[in-house]
């Protein structure tokens, strides 16, 4: 019996190690490294460790390991995973690397922000180098401060450090400047034409009168706009760039606007603001920006930020474009998302369901999950590329795996009454091998509940396993509850062992399970479901924020309390 027990620990090892399929040799070699006198009776060692392995390996993994986990949890080590590092950085040389985080405060932080603020982040740092967080906010009509914050907020959960901050609305002299110098260079005027006239002509590849201007009339107009004689849509100020251009964004493109819409930072001083072409090319000049990397929609206005900064005698940055991070069923766009929340299918920015900073963070996925995610998935390609939200949840649950705290859940319960069961106090793990998260005592006396999932499998005449605790036999199987017989509490070979959680120690549990909000491009109507179910006392315990594995049910954040709210990340 004792070396039928050595034979299982090691071929379950074996078995966990190898994807579930255990082999007969190396279980051998452990068993007799294990007992050196066992050399003397190899063939029937060999006999038993092909029969246990057969039996091993005709188990699911997930059942392999909870009953490795209960016989020698000491054995479920962890594979280390290699660290994977970015590609080096074109032209770039230690401590002269300048990048920055350059959000525009009009709605709250989402995934592909800060995707796109680690990779700033994380190059400046591997050149011992620069970051400027740096707001773009000169449309006074979309920004809010609650947007700024939310950056704020975010880059600092994904453990972001700038070196400064700044607003680009902090230099609207610095602006008005440069465009009075681009001005008498003869490369910018002032255009009255109506919007519609001014992208009628822009297609047709014609200009219009306004640009034959000259410098002193282009001054003057300038100078008016500035002083408030033009209202919004009456006059703007326009690069001469190249009509005939094939890049349509180099066709005459606008460099300033009149917005009369009070600024959440400056008030009403300012009515004439740049557009971000302008702003970034002067903004990344004066920040010695000397490494731009964003996302590849922004790839056709290089030319014309380039052309503007050479006008002007300022050096160019280097441009690292790569595809836009995009996930599976899940808008970034604010309009879809404040759709949403119009519509009543939720309630606020921080829903689990949503891509914001703020939701994912709630949803229970961990910073480091998104840093490793970027560094992995990262390629400075162009190609159109949509995520599976599986590939960050598998980060995540290797993240979360050793650290974690196991709990019992029961979802969607029925009742289990075992006939002849002692009263039973088990000492049960937190964890299988990390001993550092403790142990707690669970007391059972016959009753208990188990899911609703192994009530549907189960059949009367089945043998089963009580986790940690006792096997039994299924004699009844009613919807109201279960009725089972007491078997022995040592662990049994080759069968089911499922959750459980005493009648007399149970809290009702509530547990969110958001999954994506579109399926080919219509509103998941199932994008959220709500489990109810029991779970073990220690539940209480959670603090709000804590992310815990219920027991074959999934990585659980506990979002309220008193409460036991919890949301689930994945399984």
């Amino acid at each position: 019996m004792e070396l039928e027990k050595i034979v299982l620990k090691w071929a379950l090892k074996n078995a966990v190690d190898h994807d579930g399929k255990a082999m007969t040799g190396p279980v051998i070699a452990k068993v007799i490294g294990e007992n050196p006198e066992l050399k003397k009776d190899v063939r029937r060692i060999k006999e038993i460790v092909e029969e246990v392995v057969e039996m091993v390996n005709s188990m699911k993994l997930e059942e392999q390991r909870e009953m490795l986990m209960e016989i020698a949890p000491e054995l479920l080590e962890r594979k280390k995973v290699e660290e994977k590092k970015l590609p080096p950085l074109p032209n770039a040389e230690k401590g002269k690397v300048v990048t920055r985080l350059p959000p525009e405060p009009s709605g709250y932080m989402h995934i592909g922000h800060g995707m796109s603020g680690l990779l700033n982040y994380l190059y400046a740092k591997m050149y011992d180098g620069f970051v400027w967080l740096r707001f773009e906010d000169t449309d006074p009509r979309k920004v809010k401060p609650e947007y700024y914050e939310s950056f704020r907020r975010g880059y600092r959960w994904l453990g972001i450090e700038w070196d400064d901050e700044k607003n680009n609305s902090d230099d609207l002299e610095l602006f008005y400047k440069y465009a009075e110098k681009l001005i008498k260079l003869g490369k910018a005027y002032v255009c009255r034409c109506p919007i519609e006239r001014i992208r009628r002509f822009r297609r047709e590849m014609k200009e219009c009168e306004h640009r034959s201007q000259g410098v002193d009339e282009n001054l003057d107009l300038w100078n008016r706009m500035l002083g408030g004689e033009f209202g919004e849509g009456e006059a703007i100020l326009r690069l001469k760039g190249d009509m005939r251009s094939k890049n349509t964004v180099m066709r005459d493109p606008a460099l300033f606007r009149i917005i009369d819409h009070p600024h959440p930072l400056t008030g009403k001083r300012y009515k004439v603001w740049p557009l971000y072409d302008f702003a970034v090319s002067i903004e990344d000049h004066v920040c010695g920006v000397t490494h731009v990397l964003r996302t590849s929609e922004f790839a056709l206005r290089d030319e014309l930020q380039n052309y503007i900064r050479e006008l002007l005698g300022m050096s160019n940055p280097i441009y690292v474009e790569y595809s836009r991070f995009e996930f599976k069923g899940t808008p970034v766009s604010k309009r879809k998302l404040r759709a949403l929340i119009e519509t009543g299918i939720a309630s606020r920015w921080d829903d689990p369901r949503f891509p914001t900073i703020d939701g994912i963070r709630r949803r229970g996925i961990l910073p480091e999950a998104i840093k490793e995610f970027t560094i992995t998935q990262t390629g400075f390609s162009y190609a159109k590329r949509e995520y599976d939200w599986s590939l960050l949840f598998a980060i995540n649950r290797r993240l979360l795996d050793p650290k974690a705290r196991r709990l019992f859940f029961t979802p969607n319960p029925v009742k289990l009454l075992v006939e002849g069961s002692p009263k039973i106090s088990v000492d049960v793990p937190y964890h299988p091998d990390n001993r550092e998260l403790g142990s707690r005592k669970i007391e059972a006396d016959g009753e208990f509940y188990i899911s609703g999932g192994d009530f549907e499998e189960m059949k009367v005449g089945d043998v089963l396993r009580l986790k940690y605790l006792m096997n039994l036999k299924i004699l009844e199987k009613k919807r109201e509850h279960v009725r089972a017989e007491f078997l022995s509490r040592e662990p049994m070979k080759n069968i089911k062992i499922i959750q459980w959680v005493p009648v007399d120690e149970a809290v009702r549990v509530r547990v969110m399970v958001p999954d994506i909000l579109y399926i080919n491009d219509e509103v998941n109507p199932n994008s959220l479901k709500i489990i109810n179910g029991f779970g073990e006392r220690a539940v209480e315990d959670v603090k709000v924020d804590e992310i815990v594995q219920f027991e074959r049910f999934g990585f659980c954040r506990r979002d309220l309390e008193p409460e036991p709210l919890f949301i689930k990340a994945h399984d």
